[in-house]
């Protein structure tokens, strides 16, 4: 028999060393899933919702820096993965995504599916995406779509009709108008050019009270930075997507930065006259030095990222180890310890401060403590993934990761529904190592529960278990609730805060996963203790108290002690900082 188009794309998918694909089926791309049945991979992981494999193709491309593929059929199921895919576009994640469509004959003619999927996919797929019309444009269109997703860390999508699929495969031929292609793609190592690299180095000698703030671009650039760090006596700071770049137990790490940041991470900005970015294109620049206060440097990969958020004076296009290590020895040691000694102070203060909020009473069970207790059991080479919306918050600040944590969340798109998808994606990278996600009971209900299914399926494979699923069971959107608190003025609105009761423990078990039901604080170490030993997946169904507050990282040293000390429990009259303070900072910082 000879080879079909589907046939020779599954094939070429092997050539490039993907080993799996996460999608859902359809009849428009029946061609590509009758390919399967005759193929040695790649693998093909089901998930219960396009959306959902777009997202777990997201977290499979984090957690491995390798490309992230997802497939859906014409339609429906092509429209379903766009929220997963913006995801990976708004995060800088390399995703292919290949769709069906309708048939060639029946294109223009409204027929059944039949969707316009270059308007539809032209904004998330802007750096390519392309329709194999004939069986020989496929190599180089899928070449071009995987390349071009490493080479930029973004989403592109190749789109096959459902009667391409099924065409007799025939390579393009050395001819005119034929397209030839090959396989292979090396990253470039940037250098940024020497002179700027010294301005670079004055600038950051010439400081006094030196800030760092690192992102996703950093990670592959921990020694270099820390080195700098030391040389310079600097603080650093993590963007969320750059969380697992430091550890956190380093004195001079102090932790998240913007909303969800830190004092520690406020007072390092508000206090430096010098500022150097490491792979990161931060937003929300109210949280940077104000303007004219201090004289900064950014460091960046990307040329179309560079210079922005803050009016830098050197802007040094490489990628950051590199970069640092051209930079490194050409920098003086400070003598002047007193800047660093103070950053580390605030950061034991923080920590100290974080272990008290944990531990304040709640009824029924404090959601910072979920986080600490885990955050005291944290597992080597774990992964970690949360969901956006309050399980953002904690995760921010309560964990604290070591040198072998891994961790992420929709950093940008900040989208519900992504941390289960995001588990499911890092264990099928990494079936080896331990993974836990924190979602939201909003999210938990979104999809997450559906995709407890997918886990049922294929758990078994793993040759560690242990994917925990913590559940913020609150009964309550609990971000938006506060949210509207704080920059609204507003209370409640029960009939679009409040989530239907659901027994999230009961479900896993009737998948036959574990699942155990907190209700009480002291039993959540004890719980900790038994899903990081199961042997299967495990949902931690906790009550959480809604009325916990998120702790605005500008508010005061003092403020924050009296928000620690005790749960204002709604009573408006008592909302303090955040009812009146808080309330008109936000207003200002608010993008």
């Amino acid at each position: 028999m000879a080879a079909t188009v589907g046939d020779y794309l599954l094939q070429r998918l092997r050539e490039w060393e993907v080993d799996t694909v996460f999608g859902y089926p359809g009849d428009g791309i029946n061609g590509v899933l009758a390919a399967w049945t005759r193929a040695d991979g790649p693998r093909f992981v089901q998930s219960r919702h396009e959306e959902m494999s777009a997202f777990q193709a997201v977290g499979y491309a984090k957690f491995t820096g390798r490309v992230g593929v997802c497939v859906a059929t014409s339609g429906p199921g092509a429209i379903h993965l766009l929220n997963g895919l913006y995801d990976a576009k708004l995060d800088h994640v390399p995703v292919v995504a290949i769709v069906g469509q309708t048939n060639r004959t029946a294109m223009g003619g409204s027929y059944q599916q039949e969707v316009d999927l270059h308007s539809l996919f032209k904004d998330v797929a802007s750096e390519f995406l392309e329709t194999v019309n004939v069986p020989e444009q496929l190599p180089n269109v899928l070449d071009r779509a995987i390349r071009t997703a490493l080479s930029r860390s973004a989403p592109t999508a190749v789109i096959i009709p459902a009667d391409v699929q099924e065409l007799d495969y025939s390579p393009p031929e050395h001819a005119f108008k034929m397209v030839p292609s090959s396989l292979g793609f090396e990253a470039a190592t940037q250098t940024p050019d020497e002179a700027a690299v010294r301005r670079a180095a004055e600038l950051l000698n010439a400081g006094e009270r030196v800030a760092v703030l690192v992102g996703q671009g950093a990670r592959g650039a921990r020694r270099e930075i820390e080195e700098l760090a030391e040389l310079l006596g600097a603080g650093v700071a993590k963007a969320l997507l750059g969380k697992d770049v430091l550890s956190d137990h380093l004195p001079y790490v102090t932790g998240s930065i913007g909303l969800l940041g830190t004092r520690p991470s406020y007072e390092l900005m508000t206090g430096c006259d010098t500022l150097l970015t490491i792979g990161s294109s931060f937003p929300y620049s109210q949280f940077l030095p104000e303007f004219g206060k201090a004289r900064a440097v950014q460091i960046d990969a990307d040329p179309s990222m560079i210079g922005m958020r803050y009016p830098y004076e050197v802007n040094l296009v490489g990628d950051a180890a590199t970069t640092l290590r051209a930079l490194i020895p050409l920098l003086e040691r400070k003598q002047d310890r007193s800047w660093r000694s103070g950053i580390e102070d605030g950061v034991e203060r923080w920590w100290q401060v974080m272990a008290g909020a944990a531990h304040v009473e709640a009824d029924p069970v404090n959601p910072q403590r979920l986080f600490h207790e885990f955050s005291e059991r944290l597992p080597d080479d774990c992964i970690v993934v949360a969901d956006s919306g309050s399980a953002a918050d904690w995760y921010a600040r309560q964990l604290r990761f070591n040198d072998t944590t891994r961790g992420s969340l929709s950093g940008t798109l900040a989208t519900m529904g992504s941390a289960v998808p995001y588990g499911i994606g890092a264990k099928i990278a990494h079936p080896g190592k331990p993974v836990v996600a924190f979602s939201g009971d909003g999210a938990m209900q979104m999809n997450g529960l559906a995709e407890l299914i997918t886990i049922k399926r294929y758990w078994q494979e793993w040759p560690d278990p242990r994917l925990v699923i913590a559940v913020l069971h609150n009964n309550d959107l609990n971000q938006v609730t506060w949210e509207m608190r704080s920059l609204q003025g507003a209370p409640k609105f029960p009939d679009s805060q409040t989530l239907p009761e659901v027994d999230y423990a009961g479900f896993a078990r009737s998948v036959g996963l574990t699942g155990i039901t907190v209700r009480k604080p002291d039993e959540l170490a004890s719980a900790w203790d038994t899903a990081l030993a199961a042997d299967r997946p495990t949902v931690l169904d906790v009550y959480c108290d809604p009325d916990v507050p998120p702790i605005p990282p500008h508010a005061s040293w003092d403020q924050i002690s009296k928000m620690t000390e005790s749960l204002w429990k709604g009573d408006e009259d008592r909302w303090g900082v955040l009812k009146e303070g808080v309330k008109t900072k936000l207003q200002e910082l608010r993008p």
